[in-house]
């Protein structure tokens, strides 16, 4: 397990919460609007400059007064086995979890969420399933994603989906057959592509993003479905 950063502070990785941000290098996707590639590509890792675990515990523990909890993300964090060890020594620490996850390895999940171990979850939904495989940049195998939505909608801890909207991939056509395979989920949210600062794949960066009418008339389409819907990054 690679501890690829920090952010001391964040008010925005976890709904009505302040916490900090942890990111987990190493992912099994390669999304090419991904904005962290140096989480993501091998030769970006390489370069990392890690943070051991005893350094990322301490410094929790003495932001412990000022946040409310710990998100988890990556990259994809739930890829690496050692992740539920961390995880447990932040609980101990009287820490409250989130992570931030693309659903492909469900066993993790449910294990800690049997284990009470997170309190919150962010799920990416990438795309329709037909869509899947050109959105994560990789083959995807379906069922380890359906089998984490299930495992989602199965527990009593808060939960979201989210799905970023990028133009020329997405439309929305798509949003409502998302919106569709998600149906009587607790919440689910847009969010608007933002490719400013840097993506994995260059063929999307500058890219122009939905409009915010755009955006809010997907969203429209598809909150029947929903308890909590929202659009972000706009």
């Amino acid at each position: 397990m690679i501890i690829g950063g920090i952010q001391r502070t964040s008010l925005v990785d976890w709904p009505g919460q302040i916490c900090s941000t942890v990111f987990i290098a190493g992912c099994d996707f390669r999304c090419g609007f991904c904005h962290n590639p140096e989480l993501v590509m091998p030769e970006e890792i390489e370069k990392i400059e890690a943070l051991t675990e005893t350094e990322l515990l301490t410094m929790l523990v003495g932001r412990k007064k000022y946040i409310d909890g710990v998100c988890i993300t990556g990259g994809e964090p739930l890829m690496s086995p050692e992740v539920v060890k961390l995880i447990r020594k932040i609980k101990d620490k009287g820490l409250a979890v989130k992570i931030d996850t693309n659903g492909s390895f469900p066993t993790v999940l449910k294990t800690l969420i049997d284990e009470k171990l997170v309190d919150y979850v962010a799920m990416d939904i990438k795309a329709p399933k037909d869509k899947y495989a050109e959105a994560a940049g990789v083959n995807v195998n379906i069922k380890l994603i359906d089998e984490s939505i299930k495992i989602l909608k199965e527990s009593s801890i808060d939960y979201e989906f989210r799905t970023t909207v990028v133009k020329g991939l997405l439309d929305r056509k798509d949003i409502i057959s998302i919106g569709d395979w998600l149906r009587d989920s607790k919440a689910f949210y847009l969010q608007q592509f933002v490719g400013t600062e840097k993506t994995l794949d260059k063929e999307y960066f500058g890219r122009e993003p939905h409009s915010v009418e755009e955006l809010n008339e997907m969203l429209n389409a598809v909150k029947h479905n929903f308890k909590k819907t929202g659009v972000r990054g706009i």
